[in-house]
């Protein structure tokens, strides 16, 4: 059985650990990979060794909070390794820095969380990608509401590393998905691909305030933002800053790319820095459905400041 706190308190220790007062009345659960054993039931002084663990304590809408202790780590060794499967939970990682807890994928480009349920949660947490060309980091199926906020994804190095962060899947329910205040460094030989990449009809897209950097070259592929000709209504993307190395840009765009002609939503205050000089694009033309607003883009190595793109228009 968790811990549920009463008064501001808990059975063992205060309800604050750096990542501001958590809510009283719900009940918590506990993950540390240092001292936590099989058997454990989940509380502050014997918590659980594994998140999935914690996961399946939970009780579906019913407030669950995950608390992971600073210093976990857990390897994601394929799509099964780890589920994100009761509605309504809350993961919230403990700590600073590379102190943060660490979820490395390895074995198998198809290792990834798959995440099937309702109005899920994570923040700050670290995911590396250790193998060559792992798909995606979260994989969504059934699973509406999901937010992932103020987390990191890292490539190990040169070789191994994700793909795409976000993948959503053909004819299911993923609508509100958010996506905020998260640092995506993209350093794998392998071509990187969008950051989120939308497979399915989806209403309520919010993707703010993250840092996004691609080193390696990918040439018309978004670094953001990818939903090919699928609809998405209530885009509201803003905020975010992407750095690239790609040269070329024309059909493929640095921050949405899509064929889709219908939907709705705003795009403003994005910033994003690439090498193309010819025919650089932030939005690929049939992305008519927006609103755009004081998006800039720099050549880099120019020494001047961004300039608007695209090119403010005129009634």
């Amino acid at each position: 059985m968790g811990t549920t706190h009463l008064s501001g308190l808990q059975v063992a220790g205060v309800p604050t650990f750096g990542v501001g007062a958590l809510p009283l009345g719900n009940t918590y659960f506990y993950v540390d990979s240092v001292n936590g054993l099989a058997g454990n039931p989940g509380t502050f002084d014997q918590p659980f060794a594994l998140l999935s663990t914690a996961i399946a304590a939970c009780t579906a809408n019913t407030g669950c909070i995950i608390v992971i202790k600073a210093g976990h780590v857990e390897t994601i060794t394929s799509a099964t390794t780890l589920a994100f499967n009761v509605a309504g939970i809350q993961i919230v990682g403990l700590g600073t820095g590379a102190n943060r807890p660490t979820f490395t994928f390895t074995t198998a480009n198809t290792a990834t969380i798959a995440v099937s349920a309702t109005s899920i949660k994570i923040s700050n947490c670290i995911f590396v990608g250790n193998f060559l060309s792992i798909a995606s980091c979260f994989t969504l199926t059934t699973a509406p509401n999901f937010w992932v906020d103020s987390c990191a994804f890292r490539d190990t190095d040169a070789t191994h590393g994700f793909l795409s962060i976000i993948t959503t899947t053909v004819s299911v329910n993923s609508d509100g998905l958010t996506f905020t205040n998260n640092v995506v460094q993209s350093d794998a030989t392998t071509t990187p691909g969008p950051t989120i990449v939308v497979a399915n009809t989806l209403d309520r897209l919010y993707i703010y305030d993250n840092n996004i950097t691609h080193s390696t070259i990918s040439n018309n592929v978004s670094a953001l933002l990818e939903h090919g000709a699928l609809v998405v209504t209530h885009l509201f993307c803003s905020g975010n800053r992407v750095y690239s190395v790609n040269t070329d840009t024309a059909t493929g765009a640095l921050l949405v790319k899509t064929t889709a002609t219908t939907g709705s939503g705003i795009v403003s205050n994005n910033y994003a820095a690439a090498l193309d000089t010819a025919a650089a694009i932030l939005f690929t033309a049939t992305a008519v459905q927006y609103g755009y607003f004081n998006n800039y883009y720099a050549h880099r190595g120019n020494t001047t400041s961004g300039y608007l793109l695209p090119a403010a228009g005129t009634d």
